[in-house]
């Protein structure tokens, strides 16, 4: 997952392959629910890991639910409706499908319970849910704006004798949390009447057929009035499999739609969701097909692949899909003429008021935007010229930052950078590692910093912390002859000449990985190995074979992936990288380089001196420079940074900075 504060996300040109889908939120907090609520033990499969079911697992074991998690399998006891815990401060970050249902089984079970979460979720109102379950008898009261959370939880006088009524018109979350709690205390036939439309109807359909799972049968009568039988009980099914999620599934089948050609051989297949899954969110496969998807589908598995280009406009009622929908908004950007999406209020009362962040998000990449109270419209920018490179505020919402994604594939070849990048850990924490997996893109348009000098300057160092800030990959360059005489002699390759091609060979096939500070050579840790004295002589050995040079010219050309790259170096701007975005020329003094050398080696046992440690500065610095292959100087185009007397972290806001003003973007 990328912790970054902002991810810029280069201009992409295509994409194709596979990707796997984490499970579905909306089931997984259900499941997770039910299973704790139910009598029995439940082993649930594929379960999602992500911030809202993270929150949800820690509120079920200050509860007392005993949890158990075996590779990717989750074991639940179920309390049979009995919480051990009756007195508890429950923290549910900005989860709504943990806040409402919880709310609703602990107010009808009793207790002292507080259920807060971030300042956001004390934005999304609540009190259509506290209202039903008031005409219950449930002790509810507000510890902030009535009407919002928190909420302190009491002990009820349930009075079940007439029909509970809940507005369906702001969430369809509050209809789902009574459905779910009321088995729990079904002494009697209980009927749930919905006042005004229910929207969002497909999560409700999703409810029933998860308690129909968990041994209740709940009686429809149309979508106003629901029926749950006297004496019914949860039970657990044993086992159960959570699907993939549709919503996410969205993205890239949008993707298919947008950056593929049309044919099986160039087309996104999306593992983990078919058209038969039980989730409303997957009829977005309609809506992408009106616009143009070509999708084929099995029954766990979908296939996507432009068809009609540029997409068509449509004009839709998504209130059967109201996550999904926001990928339309995007799609639209690709879309000839104006694309309408209707029925969606309660984007207003989601993560953030999502009708009003698509729409400024919108506006700034250039695409002129409508917005009323239920709709959106969108029209894309009329011409190249009219795209805009933009930085996207993703307003803590995960949907907004995965939507916004897809504009990196626009027509005008324009960065897109994405704030927050990390939000998306809501619901699917790799997504811009999936993302990437299947996108393609010239490798000129993948930024590369170059960082140069001579040794013991910190390059090293600062190149880490760049790379860790921008979320970019990081190449020592410098240790790479290292690990190749380290793979040469594993397999039994002399370093000399009679082995050269098969060395040379060695290096195609060598998997390096850069990653916490450490080295992995086909996953083996040889961050130590490859720093003693010896392996520094036998680098040495290797550097001296022609055709082993160049395949490692090859290899580091291979670490040039998205979103971008540092290559820290000695001639990563001068042979390596010439035509790269930024190059920084890095350099001490020889008394502060020697200095910091001797600090190092003592802490590590060495015994050394100051004076000789300049002095072989001095001598290497000589050679370096003087070398007829890739001598050690800066790049003509180089940015020249004595750090002798800077910290790291100052070293590294100057390069930030430099980097920054080379950017398109206008604010961060």
């Amino acid at each position: 997952m990328f912790s970054t504060e902002f991810l810029d996300l280069p201009a992409l040109d295509s994409a194709s392959g596979t990707v796997t889908l984490p499970g579905s939120k909306s089931i997984s907090n259900r499941v997770l629910l039910l299973s704790a609520l139910c009598q029995g033990t439940t082993t649930i499969h594929d379960l999602l890991d992500s911030d809202d079911t993270r929150v949800m697992l820690d509120a079920l074991r200050i509860l007392g639910c005993g949890i158990r998690q075996d590779g990717a399998a989750v074991q639940i006891d179920g309390l049979n409706g009995l919480p051990t815990t009756t007195t508890a401060k429950l923290f549910l970050g900005n989860a709504g499908t943990a806040m409402r249902p919880l709310t609703a089984a602990l107010a009808v079970l009793g207790g002292d319970f507080e259920l807060s979460g971030i300042p956001r979720m004390h934005e999304r109102p609540i009190g259509d849910l506290v209202d039903a379950l008031r005409q219950l008898g449930c002790h509810i009261d507000y510890l902030g704006q009535d009407g919002y959370p928190p909420l302190r939880i009491g002990t009820p006088a349930l009075t079940l004798n007439t029909p509970i009524q809940v507005r369906g018109d702001v969430s369809s979350q509050f209809l789902t949390a009574l459905l779910m709690a009321l088995p729990l205390v079904a002494h009697k036939n209980i009927v749930i009447e919905v006042v005004g439309e229910l929207i969002s109807r497909p999560y409700i359909e999703i409810t029933l057929n998860l308690l129909a799972r968990f041994g209740v049968e709940v009686q429809r009568d149309g979508w106003q009035r629901f029926t749950i039988a006297a004496g019914c009980r949860l039970q657990s099914p044993g086992e159960i499999h959570v699907e993939a999620d549709a919503s996410s599934a969205s993205y890239f089948i949008a993707l298919g739609a947008i950056a593929t050609g049309a044919s099986d051989q160039n087309s996104i297949k999306i593992q983990g969701v078919g058209a038969d899954s039980i989730q409303g969110d997957i009829r977005f496969m309609e809506a992408a097909q009106q616009m143009g998807a070509h999708i084929q589908s099995g029954p766990n598995w979908l296939q996507v692949s432009r068809g009609a280009w540029p997409l068509k406009a449509i004009d839709l009622d998504c209130n059967h899909i109201p996550d999904a929908a926001m990928t339309l908004a995007v799609m639209a950007l690709y879309a000839n003429g104006t694309t309408t999406l209707r029925n969606i209020a309660s984007w207003r009362v989601k993560e953030t008021d999502r009708i009003a962040a698509m729409a400024t998000e919108l506006r700034k990449l250039g695409a002129t935007v409508v917005e009323g109270t239920d709709f959106i419209q969108v029209t894309p920018p009329a011409a190249l010229a009219d795209w805009r490179a933009a930085t996207v505020h993703t307003y803590d919402d995960h949907r907004v930052a995965m939507c916004f994604s897809l504009a990196a594939f626009n027509p005008a070849g324009i960065a897109v950078r994405i704030e927050d990048p990390k939000c998306v850990a809501k619901t699917f924490p790799d997504y811009f590692e999936a993302l990437f997996s299947v996108s393609q893109t010239a490798p000129a348009s993948i930024p590369v910093i170059c960082v140069d000098g001579p040794t013991a300057s910190g390059k090293g160092t600062l190149a880490v912390v760049l790379a860790q800030k921008l979320g970019y990959h990081f190449l020592d360059s410098g240790s790479l002859y290292r690990i190749t005489a380290l793979a040469a002699l594993r397999a039994g390759l002399g370093l000399d000449a009679a082995s050269e091609d098969s060395i040379a060979g060695l290096v195609q096939r060598l998997h390096i990985r850069f990653t916490n500070g450490r080295v992995l050579l086909d996953g083996d840790d040889v961050s130590d190995t490859i720093r003693t004295e010896e392996a520094g002589m036998n680098a040495s050995r290797v550097s001296a074979l022609p055709q082993v040079r160049d395949a490692l010219i090859d290899l580091q050309h291979s670490f040039r992936q998205l979103p971008g790259l540092v290559a820290d170096g000695r001639d990563m701007g001068t042979v390596i990288f010439p035509q790269a975005s930024l190059k920084v020329f890095l350099t001490a003094s020889a008394e502060r380089r020697a200095e910091r050398r001797y600090k190092q080696l003592i802490s590590k046992g060495i015994s050394t001196t100051l004076p000789s440690l300049r002095a072989d500065l001095e001598a290497r610095d000589a050679r370096d420079s003087s070398r007829t292959v890739a001598p050690l100087k800066p790049a003509e185009d180089a940015q020249l940074l004595d750090n002798s007397d800077l910290t790291v972290e100052e070293s590294v806001d100057l390069v930030l900075r430099w980097w920054q003003s080379k950017q398109p973007f206008t604010t961060v």
